[in-house]
């Protein structure tokens, strides 16, 4: 998506150009001169930046801590439901610029220690089940749809496939998995969004500094 977001940025702004130029009596080269310039930026974000550069300029913008909210609960689910299920959290990182700084091409980021190892007891399986889905649960409640949470579901995928269980067996313990999120998330909803505050609060932006910790 992060493509698409920069492209119609980009296009926005040319648009808009196209229609004041003529206004303010700017020559049409210089049009031509922004249109150029936009599309060498859009060139540079996908190879330096991996089309993310788009989101750091939404993320900057007024409305751009409306975005970086959302994901703040979504990070705020994995956080809590990780802490209830004694598993590891190295970092959480909100927001595009976060995750770029660390090196990660993605808009947030819950990182987790990793388990022991790749095969899995069903016992570890169901605590990852909740921690992996407690994300997209967390927007669910509070946004009505989940737009993240296709690393998080692809992970638990792979959790499953290694473990020898059958499909089946993998889509009940996952179902079940989730409706124990929901209860959990509904229960502790004030604890979910005062942690997407604090996550927000601390989230770095273009042209922002995040305060200190104390």
């Amino acid at each position: 998506m992060a493509e698409p977001l920069a492209a119609g940025i980009a296009v926005a702004l040319v648009s808009v150009l196209a229609v004041l130029a003529p206004l303010l009596g700017l020559s049409p080269w210089l049009i031509t001169l922004v249109a150029a310039l936009a599309l060498g930026s859009l060139t540079l974000d996908a190879a330096r930046f991996g089309g993310r550069g788009g989101h750091l300029l939404a993320e900057a913008l007024p409305g751009g801590q409306r975005r970086l909210r959302r994901i703040a609960v979504h990070e705020a689910g994995h956080l809590l439901i990780a802490s209830a299920e004694a598993i590891p959290v190295r970092q959480v990182l909100v927001g595009s610029l976060a995750c770029l700084r660390a090196g990660i091409s993605s808009g947030g980021c819950t990182e987790l220690e990793p388990p022991a190892a790749a095969k899995l007891p069903l016992s570890d399986l169901r605590r990852w089940s909740r921690v992996l889905q407690a994300g997209i649960v967390a927007e669910q409640l509070h946004y009505g749809q989940a737009i993240g949470g296709a690393d998080d579901r692809a992970l638990l995928g792979r959790l499953w496939g290694l473990s020898g269980h059958d499909a089946a067996t993998a889509q009940r313990e996952q179902r079940q998995a989730r409706r124990e999120v929901e209860q959990a998330l509904k229960a502790c909803e004030h604890d979910l969004l005062q942690r997407a505050e604090l996550l927000l609060l601390a989230a770095p932006r273009l042209g922002r500094t995040p305060p200190a910790a104390a």
